[in-house]
């Protein structure tokens, strides 16, 4: 599929607020309303935009306690096996195979320090794990929802 100059615009609006309508976006790329629900559409279908979402504050609900967990597997673990335990576990909010010493790192966030230490516990607990190296974030320094440079 290609992406014009245009869609990156309206999907960087839209990834900055996803609730704007469709005559504010074409506002600001100089389309109509329908041109910019027909552009949208099609990135739908093609899979460009998978959904749209609500980013919650993790300080308004409890949850500032986050740390990132590499992940030392056993043997001829898949990224699926992976994926599948990382689901299991609702303080888990990202999880990604990578390069280097470790097999995976994994964004945990939880209530406290004593959560935190309660979802790593079950997540080593998985059959898969056979070790993991834990760093606590102290604080956010940036966090964009943006899909890349001119992302917002």
């Amino acid at each position: 599929m290609q992406i014009d100059a245009v869609d990156q615009r309206i999907i960087a609006l839209l990834v900055a607020d996803a609730r704007a309508s469709y005559a504010d976006i074409g506002t600001r790329v100089s389309l109509s309303a329908p041109a910019v629900k027909r552009r949208v559409d099609r990135l739908r279908s093609a899979g460009v935009i998978r959904g749209f979402t609500a980013v919650v504050d993790p300080a308004a609900v409890g949850w500032t306690t986050e740390a990132f967990v590499e992940l030392f597997c056993a043997g001829r673990t898949t990224p699926a096996q992976i994926g599948a335990a990382a689901r299991r576990h609702p303080e888990v909010v990202g999880a990604y195979t990578v390069s280097g010493e470790a097999d995976a790192l994994v964004h945990l966030r939880a209530a406290d320090i004593s959560h935190l230490e309660e979802a790593l516990e079950r997540l080593r607990a998985e059959s898969f794990v056979t070790s993991s190296r834990s760093t606590i974030v102290l604080s956010r320094l940036v966090e964009s929802p943006g899909v890349g440079p001119s992302g917002g």
